[in-house]
């Protein structure tokens, strides 16, 4: 990899993705791109493409004029926002990856990461240390965009030999970028709401159990099997990660032992339906063997950390 192209960088994981990048392999070498301007000038150093995903042309203009070998590709609409737009959902989600991928078998180009979701899996899927290959019937327009996204990754591997990569992102919490329309959305904002108002109202039951991940570990496991060998890759697009499961209950009676007047509420709406046949937690050996994955930070850890970043951004 000698020039990275980021396809929805002002996004949630995009933005501390990015970041990571520059420090890593240099900003010269990375180029940002949204369909929003950088507004907020988080990369004022890098080079920015005004990007729509579903736009072929704009994609291909980027790869030729900066001699782009990597993309990755984190456009995308989410599970909620979804389940409003499933149309949009699915020209985001499957034209902007299909023209990622026509475009990186033309241009020959090193590798593409595109990530996959827990999202994939629905009402038959084994609810807990849910496997690698198992039946994926999602419940969600998102979902769905997604179990497609990993059989075109696959197909054209083995079809074209294009080095197709991608993670199943569990719920990612982080404190520098809000996320946008996913069901697991709620274990962001009650940070917020527990600083502010000491006081959040769930939009999902106390008892659904999700697999979630900090977005340190996120970015790790990101750039970990983006630089891993080729060879030692089991799989393509599909790759489970885990790192911490709990309820909303969980994870409000942790952040009770810092702030010991907040209270939480429970008003489920239609994302509470979506939850209910995710998973619990995930079996993600296959990333262990294949990959060296290994989170590092626990519930609590990042309980304490969030706070104190959220406290920061709250005063």
């Amino acid at each position: 990899m000698q020039k990275i192209l980021v396809i929805g960088a002002l996004g949630q994981i995009g933005s501390e993705l990015t970041a990571a990048f520059n420090a890593r392999y240099g900003k010269e070498n990375i180029v940002v791109a949204d369909i929003h301007e950088d507004t907020n000038h988080l990369f004022p150093d890098n080079v920015f493409e005004k990007i729509d995903v579903t736009d072929s042309s704009a994609i291909e203009q980027a790869i030729e004029r900066h001699r782009i070998d990597t993309i990755v590709n984190l456009a995308a609409i989410l599970s909620a926002s979804g389940e409003k737009n499933p149309d949009l959902a699915w020209n985001i989600n499957i034209n902007g990856l299909l023209n990622v991928i026509r475009l990186g078998v033309k241009h020959r180009l090193d590798r593409v990461m595109v990530p996959s979701s827990i999202a994939v899996f629905g009402p038959q899927s084994v609810l807990y240390d849910t496997p690698q290959e198992t039946v994926l019937t999602p419940n969600t327009m998102y979902g769905v965009t997604k179990v497609v996204g990993e059989l075109l990754g696959d197909y054209y591997f083995k079809k074209t030999g294009i080095d197709f990569r991608g993670i199943r992102y569990p719920g990612i919490i982080s404190n520098k970028t809000m996320p946008g329309g996913g069901t697991t959305d709620y274990a962001v904002e009650i940070f917020y709401e527990a600083v502010k108002n000491r006081h959040y109202t769930c939009f999902l039951s106390s008892e659904s159990c999700l697999p979630m991940m900090y977005m340190p570990d996120c970015i790790r496991a990101t750039i970990a099997l983006l630089e891993a060998d080729r060879r030692l890759l089991r799989h393509c697009g599909n790759y489970n990660v885990g790192a911490m499961s709990f309820t909303p209950e969980i994870l409000a009676n942790v952040i009770k032992k810092y702030i010991p007047d907040f209270t939480i509420d429970y008003k489920p709406d239609f994302r509470r339906e979506i939850a209910r046949y995710w998973p619990a937690s995930v079996d993600d050996s296959a990333a262990r063997s294949d990959w060296g994955w290994q989170p590092e930070w626990t519930l609590e850890i990042m309980v304490a950390d969030m706070l104190q970043a959220v406290q920061k951004k709250c005063r």
